[in-house]
């Protein structure tokens, strides 16, 4: 049986998105930035997480200069990301890894826990979660150790 330190090796490095879905109480799945959403988490051998998703092909600004963008921008932009960044911690025997959140796209969720129940399965890993807004599936695929 793999222990904590194993798991945690295996979680090291960058992990590119493959696909994030959200399940509906209809039963239905649902994509929070669509189908072909993009992005990448890390998890540093310091205990540092930071997760980045994004909606692909977003309009530009107007300007160069984000401090200029329009309120309609703002919040079409908003809308089209999600990302935050703190400290992870793993508990091997509940298969979970915990994010412990620092600082986030949505304030809400800075100082809160988030539980993410992992599967690894050669360079896929597969985390699973009750939030808020739902149950999700995020699933990353290996890119750098």
């Amino acid at each position: 049986m793999a222990g904590p330190n194993d798991v945690r090796a295996r979680l090291l490095g960058a992990w590119r998105l493959v696909t994030w879905e959200e399940q509906l109480a209809s039963g239905e799945v649902d994509y929070p930035l669509g189908p072909d959403a993009v992005g990448q988490l890390t998890y540093s051998p310091s205990g540092r997480v930071s997760a980045q998703l994004v909606r692909p092909d977003q309009p530009r600004f107007g300007d160069d200069d984000w401090r200029k963008a329009t309120p309609d921008e703002r919040a079409d932009t908003w809308l089209g990301y999600f990302g935050y960044f703190g400290r992870y911690s793993i508990d091997e025997e509940a298969g979970s890894v915990t994010h412990h959140v620092e600082g986030a796209w949505f304030p809400n969720l800075v100082g809160t826990n988030q539980v993410r129940y992992y599967h690894l399965d050669g360079d896929t890993l597969t985390l699973d979660a009750d939030t808020a807004w739902g149950r999700v599936r995020i699933v990353w695929e290996k890119i750098d150790a």
